[in-house]
């Protein structure tokens, strides 16, 4: 919280010196100004913007979203810009005071997890790492696509506020953006439907409650929810190995991004093929730079899936 304040302090003074805008020489652009602090509001953005809107992310491509701190640049960036997305929830924790000393009365702020139904009231056996869904609220709420619909909907209905003059244009591409989501949806639908079996294993965390949820799934892990632990115990270990041999999984799963030593371990135990899900929380450097989207990363997912359960 120490540095949080000296960020905050350091930001408000050099907001005062420039008059709110770093003199460099250049001008504030005259395009809608959009900031987002993670991979999936900024490429729901940039899909409802296209060329018309200046759209930037405050996470780094491959770093880990839930240890995320504001550098003194990102206070600036959220204070100048006309619309400011975040997630909400615990890791998100230092923007409610950070928007107590934003000098922007104009700024828009959107919070996801504002944009759908968070509480649900499912039963999570936590002894067991195995859930038909969860009981606590997860920050990922994107997983779900009819989730990112809600979530489009509302950055859309704000864009077109501030920006009227391309209301029609934003809107046009929401309707596109829709379709694909609601396609996207009926294939993941299609796929839980007939699969072989109705519960993934992951060797990892598992941040996708909403996508379970959405297609009435379970799953065991190695922990549950979001959590920080890195190592799980051998207890968890050895019962998720049991439980692959016994139900005679062909595949376990590990989210982007983090380690694959659990996933080894099991897989070397088991003969199990270990697969990427993609919870898009964030995106790898080299994806990044390829132009993968959420649509492209969860078209990755519907292969996984169909394997994965059958």
């Amino acid at each position: 919280m120490k540095k949080l304040f000296s960020l905050l302090l350091t930001a408000i003074m050099i907001i005062s010196l420039c008059a709110c805008r770093i003199d460099n020489g250049t001008q504030k652009s005259d395009k809608l100004s959009i900031v987002a602090t993670i991979f999936p509001q900024y490429d729901f953005s940039r899909q409802l913007a296209k060329n018309k809107a200046e759209v930037s992310m405050l996470l780094s491509p491959g770093t880990e979203s839930h240890s995320f701190e504001p550098t003194t640049s990102d206070i600036l960036a959220i204070n100048n810009c006309d619309i400011f997305i975040y997630t909400g929830g615990d890791s998100d924790h230092w923007i409610d005071s950070l928007l107590e000393n934003v000098d922007n009365p104009d700024l828009t702020v959107i919070s996801l997890m504002d944009c759908v139904d968070t509480h649900h009231s499912n039963h999570e056996d936590d002894e067991a790492h195995h859930s038909h869904n969860h009981s606590h609220i997860d920050e990922h709420v994107w997983t779900s696509p009819i989730n990112a619909i809600s979530i489009t909907e509302k950055i859309c209905e704000e864009m077109c506020k501030k920006d009227d003059e391309n209301a029609d244009y934003y809107k046009n591409n929401y309707k596109e953006y829709k379709d694909e989501l609601l396609n996207l949806h009926e294939n993941f639908r299609n796929i839980a439907e007939t699969a072989e079996k109705g519960t993934l294993v992951f060797a990892d965390r598992f941040p996708l409650r909403y996508f379970e949820e959405e297609y009435s799934l379970s799953h065991y892990a190695a922990f549950t929810g979001c959590s920080d632990d890195t190592e799980p115990s051998a207890h968890t270990v050895k019962e998720l190995i049991d439980i692959v041999r016994k139900e005679n999984f062909s595949t376990i799963l590990k989210i982007e991004l983090s380690s694959d030593s659990i996933a080894k371990t099991i897989s070397e135990e088991t003969g199990a093929e270990i697969r990427t899900f993609y919870s898009c929380h964030n995106i790898s450097k080299e994806d990044f730079e390829k132009g993968e989207t959420y649509l492209s990363l969860m078209q990755k997912n519907l292969e996984t899936l169909s394997i994965a359960l059958n």
